[in-house]
């Protein structure tokens, strides 16, 4: 089993940056590839980054790509989410979550957080 809390969350102006932040505990087996997503009041959930367990591969969604980062430190077992340029659009609560192999598919990861909220103001 694998425990993730996501931090970090918060209230930010458009333009504004924020960086979210997952720890993860337990079986924190660092061949675990980590990702992001977010959920929109009324919409489904959505991935928005993911990365491979030594942090050599990334894949972003189209919406975030050039604006967010994703990022590992397997020495502190978390996984970062840096959001620059955020627009109103990116508001949702994000989660992460964790599997064997990286994937944009929300379906295929096991472990989940409880989300962090972000807000983005226009």
């Amino acid at each position: 089993q694998v425990q993730l809390v996501e931090s970090g969350g918060g209230l930010v102006q458009a333009g504004g940056s924020l960086r979210l932040s997952c720890a993860a505990s337990g079986r924190t087996d660092s061949s675990y590839a980590m990702g992001w997503f977010r959920q929109a009041p009324g919409k489904e959930r959505e991935f928005v980054a993911t990365i491979n367990w030594n942090g050599y591969t990334t894949r972003y969604a189209d919406s975030v790509k050039g604006r967010f980062t994703i990022s590992r430190d397997n020495a502190k077992n978390t996984v970062y989410l840096t959001m620059n340029s955020l627009k109103p659009e990116d508001t949702a609560v994000y989660y992460c979550a964790a599997r064997i192999g990286v994937s944009t598919i929300t379906n295929e990861y096991d472990y989940w957080g409880q989300g962090t909220q972000v807000t983005v103001s226009s």
